[in-house]
């Protein structure tokens, strides 16, 4: 055969396994035996062993995996993998369906896209010309891991995509899985080797999708679901949801087949009723349905709060259930110095889980649910929140049963637990001293949304404390370079690196230095909506309850908790004392309370010189302005740096002033 006849038939063996595939794992309906499937497979392999120069990244032999990799890479996303909120009941979701009806001014029914909530892994696939060119973590949103090489092992997802009419870059969103069947197969074959087995479909996907060596991956029977899409360059999206998950489906992309548009808070009502019902007869984990506003300019209008659109909803089913016996309480303390009594079970498996540990609140909870040590109870696991115990059993209370009592003195550091008025929680005195809460807050002041100094994790934190490094915040910038050497597993160059990160978080913005003090309550939306009212810490710290209740968002108790925080004289030396170590941010172009940009919008494209799109949008928005993704004709500026996209063509045509970074610059600087 003639190298143009070989080449033609490779190509010819590509196509007809692609179809193989997609009928086989996408549609569940295979065409042809799986001897005939084998026989192509093997005929193609030996093509392009005698041609290694016509391999290509979209071949399916490049599904078999290849050698381990050292570590995964960092992503970061174009677009944010938002995380949803929670209906916890029907209650819950018919307040997710007002909210979305009064801010869209309607009165009539809004059509949502329903869908099977499946517990499993978030992915973000990156197609490029209709090439699978990157596959990433979801992470924390803005950030994940580059698992490229075990994707491409999992035949349901598409590594060229099929069809036409497909965008120049395409992100995928969906979630990887592990069929029930499946998972059933892959234990036994663990146990039969000796090896742990995975407790849920879920723990086998993430541990298989997670794999430093992608040809153990492809051993793996993971499968996928396509629910979004991030970044799109090249394609006017269609109007509804449900439309663009079609042309996904068209692209041979799995959308799950449950999926359908329903009409109102009735229609979501009786789409969770159905798809719990049908729950235990799927071959996947579900823990919910999820509903999201199906027309996108609905979407677009409705926006996001915090981290989560306001367009979707998870509606979570009722958890399992199972009974077992309170063996003892243990007391965490956290990084608030709030103790926590954590319930330690005869263990019992709970929707898939072993479950040996598990929450019981408070001692306002404890008594409310009449728990006694030594009772039968009752507990409880829903998806990926932490088991709690819902109550006791009376009836099998045995003679021994003892009431549970708080501890009179820290169980980490002695000081004494002190009880507030009003408040169920107790907390110890200790804090700063403590050692369980200064770990905690060193974790939280260091980590990626605070002050993000990269490679301060955990055991290192819990190193520098046991060798009395770090005593408070500030110690962190008197750090020597001989000290965290002589660390364990600490060389000179993990250490110097260590240094380096500490001295880049110095430059940040307010509203990520008051983030990371944590402060009871101030999470990053309301340290960012403080950032913008006030313009300076000193303002902040000086602040009165009524002052502080002009921010959004914060009402008298999370008032009060910052209060009470800057009324602390230690926390205003540790405070002191990170700003003398050279902590610092650029200055606000406003007064206090002033937002010259209040009530425009911008758009951020292009990449930035010396700025990342992050900090570009906090500088923004602590001018008062708010950032979206997207270009309408709502947007008063697009802010464009290289190589800009899309984004800034739509801009043009619309009329949308564009700004340059000198520009940017110009505007952030007020001038």
């Amino acid at each position: 055969m003639s190298a143009d006849s070989l080449r033609q038939r490779l190509l010819e063996l590509r196509r007809e396994i692609a179809r193989h595939d997609y009928a086989y794992y996408v549609l569940n309906a295979p065409i042809i035996p799986d001897a005939e499937y084998d026989r192509l497979m093997r005929e193609l392999l030996k093509i392009e062993a005698g041609h290694p120069e016509w391999v290509t990244p979209d071949s399916p032999s490049q599904r078999v995996g290849g050698a381990p990799q050292a570590g995964f890479a960092e992503v970061r996303h174009a677009v944010p993998m938002l995380s949803l909120d929670n209906a916890m009941g029907e209650d819950e979701l018919a307040d997710f369906d007002r909210r979305v009806r009064e801010r869209l001014g309607t009165d009539h029914a809004v059509e949502y896209n329903a869908e099977p909530k499946i517990d499993g892994l978030a992915i973000s696939l990156r197609y490029e010309d209709g090439l699978l060119v990157r596959a990433a973590t979801r992470g924390d949103g803005e950030r994940g891991e580059d698992v490229t090489a075990n994707v491409r092992t999992v035949h349901a997802i598409p590594l060229r995509l099929m069809g036409e009419g497909w965008p120049k870059v395409l992100e995928v969103r969906g979630e990887v899985y592990m069929p029930r069947k499946g998972l059933a197969a892959l234990n036994a074959r663990l146990a039969r080797a000796g090896e742990k087995t995975f407790a849920n479909p879920r723990n086998a996907a993430a541990g298989s999708l997670r794999q430093l060596d992608s040809r153990i991956t492809a051993t793996r029977p993971l499968s996928f679901f396509a629910y979004g899409w991030g970044e799109v360059d090249g394609l006017a999206l269609p109007e509804r949801h449900s439309t663009m998950l079609e042309r996904l489906r068209e692209w041979g992309l799995p959308v799950n087949p449950l999926n359908q548009v329903v009409h109102g808070l009735a229609g979501a009502k009786d789409y969770a009723a159905r798809i719990l019902a049908k729950r235990d007869a799927l071959d996947y984990d579900i823990d919910g349905a999820v509903f999201k506003v199906d027309r996108l300019a609905d979407q677009r209008e409705l926006g996001f709060i915090a981290r989560a659109p306001r367009w979707a909803v998870a509606f979570k089913f009722p958890p399992e259930e199972e009974l077992t016996e309170l063996l003892d309480v243990e007391w965490q303390v956290g990084r608030t110095g709030a103790l926590t009594p954590v319930a330690r079970l005869k263990p019992v498996r709970v929707g898939g889980v072993t479950v040996s540990n598990a929450t019981l609140h408070n001692m306002d909870m404890i008594r409310q649910k009449d728990v006694r040590l030594g009772d039968t109870v009752i507990v409880r696991r829903a998806g990926d929140v932490i088991p709690e115990i819902v109550g006791s059993v009376p009836e099998r209370r045995p003679p021994h049963a003892r009431a549970i009592t708080a501890p009179a003195a820290c169980p980490v550091c002695g000081s004494h637990v002190e009880q507030v008025e009003g408040e169920a929680v107790a907390r110890c005195t200790g804090g700063l001293y403590c050692p369980a809460q200064r770990r905690e807050a060193i974790r939280h002041f260091a980590s990626r949304r605070a002050m993000d100094i990269d490679g301060l994790g955990e055991k290192l934190i819990a190193q520098l404390d046991e060798a009395g490094l770090v005593k408070r915040l500030d110690d962190l910038y008197r750090l020597k370079l001989a000290d965290i050497a002589a660390l364990e597993r600490m060389g000179e160059k993990s250490a110097q690196n260590l240094l380096e990160a500490i001295e880049k978080s110095k430059h940040t913005t307010l509203a990520r230095f008051l983030y990371a003090l944590g402060i009871r309550e101030v999470g990053e939306a309301t340290a960012q909506n403080l950032a913008r009212h006030f313009g300076t810490l000193e303002s902040i710290m000086d602040a009165s309850i009524e002052q502080l209740m002009n921010v959004p968002d914060v009402g008298p108790i999370v008032a009060e908790h910052i209060k009470d925080f800057f009324a602390e004289p230690h926390n205003r030396e540790v405070i002191a004392g990170l700003l003398a170590a050279g902590i610092h941010w650029d200055s606000p172009a406003h007064r206090a309370g002033e937002q010259p940009l209040a009530g425009k919008t911008y758009v951020i494209t292009g990449v930035l010189t010396g700025l990342t799109r992050e900090e570009a949008k906090a500088r923004l928005e602590a001018l008062g302005a708010k950032v979206t993704d997207s270009v309408s004709k709502k947007t008063s500026a697009l802010i464009a740096g290289e190589s800009a996209g899309s984004k800034l063509a739509k801009a043009q045509a619309l009329g949308i002033p564009v700004l340059d970074q000198t520009q940017f610059e110009a505007l952030l600087a007020g001038r």
